[in-house]
């Protein structure tokens, strides 16, 4: 069993790791369900629009690389990217 001191040591111990957590933020936090949803849209809006972004840039790059190839005129690869760069470019415009 444990003594007096031992368990006001190890309560003390842990309300400095509470505190240290910003413990009693979180908690005002967690009472106030219109920071959490707003909190929640604006990174949801965030992850969106980095995905978006992100797909977008890894989409020219493969046009510009598909581009490339088919400037090298390789015999059956070059004709299906032709083929490809004509569908993308005719539904961009």
């Amino acid at each position: 069993m444990m003594s007096r001191d031992e368990f006001e040591e190890k309560l003390n111990d842990f309300i400095l790791k509470l505190e240290r957590m910003n413990f009693s933020y979180y908690i005002e936090y967690l009472k106030n369900p219109k920071k959490i949803i707003f909190t929640n849209f604006l990174s949801g809006a965030a992850r969106g629009f980095g995905t978006a972004f992100g797909f977008s840039i890894l989409g020219a790059l493969l046009l510009y690389v598909l581009n490339a190839i088919v400037k090298y005129n390789l015999p059956v690869i070059g004709r299906y990217i032709a083929e490809i760069l004509k569908f993308v470019k005719f539904y961009m415009h």
